[in-house]
């Protein structure tokens, strides 16, 4: 090892940005797309119709028993077949879009517990005062109990972002250059693996941990 100097690491900030964007697009995509997926998750889960319900309970079922890895391959060699069906060669970046569905179906589980668990923990008073007042079953649960949901479950919500923010470190079992596969792949073209991944995973640390302390923040203020 021949140590990591500043000069060096100030050559590398372009191609660690462009991979921290990656990361970043990954998370946010994924946080969106996952929060709506899982909260008709568990809206299906709740409904009295039990072929719905028993539906959204073995996706539910199927992705929290699956290693997330694996979810990855799996889209990976699936997605490419699918979109060229569909649309040709107008998609360009194939493993992007790959991980992008990965990770929001897998994540939009378990969002699905945590949306799960705001709904039943809003008083059924709620829903029936809901009921008097004229709104159907539907306006009742979208303007009275979703948004009590929402923010009972916000801290959970954003825990699981943080959670999804370090796991996006897998994409590089498909070649995508996130933060992580850049730092790597830079590291081993200059012989400074052990660095890389040692500053990797303080960027990760740091990052992470930033964000657990304004989501104790969050929590110490709702529970006052």
């Amino acid at each position: 090892m021949t140590g990591l100097d500043f000069n060096h690491l100030l050559s590398l900030l372009p191609a660690l940005q462009s991979g921290m964007a990656m990361t970043a697009r990954i998370t946010l995509i994924a946080i969106v797309v996952g929060i709506l997926w899982g909260t008709l998750l568990a809206v299906a889960r709740l409904s009295p119709v039990r072929a719905i319900a028993w539906l959204a309970t073995s996706y539910v079922n199927l992705f929290r028993s699956v290693p997330l890895v694996m979810v990855i391959l799996w889209f990976f060699l699936i997605v490419p077949q699918l979109v060229h069906a569909l649309f040709g060669n107008a998609v360009e970046d194939i493993r992007f879009t790959s991980a992008l569905v990965a990770f929001s179906l897998f994540e939009a589980a378990y969002y699905s517990e945590i949306m799960r668990a705001g709904i039943l923990s809003v008083p059924r008073g709620q829903f029936d005062a809901g009921l008097a007042l004229g709104f159907t079953r539907r306006q009742t649960l979208r303007l009275i109990i979703l948004p009590q949901a929402f923010r009972n479950m916000l801290p959970l919500l954003l825990t699981q972002a943080i959670i999804l923010f370090q796991d996006t470190s897998l994409v590089y079992v498909i070649g995508l250059s996130d933060f992580f596969g850049t730092s790597y792949k830079l590291g081993d073209r200059d012989g400074l693996l052990v660095e890389m991944l040692l500053m990797a995973g303080a960027v990760y640390f740091l990052i992470s941990f930033l964000a657990s302390q304004l989501v104790a923040r969050l929590h110490k203020k709702r529970i006052r």
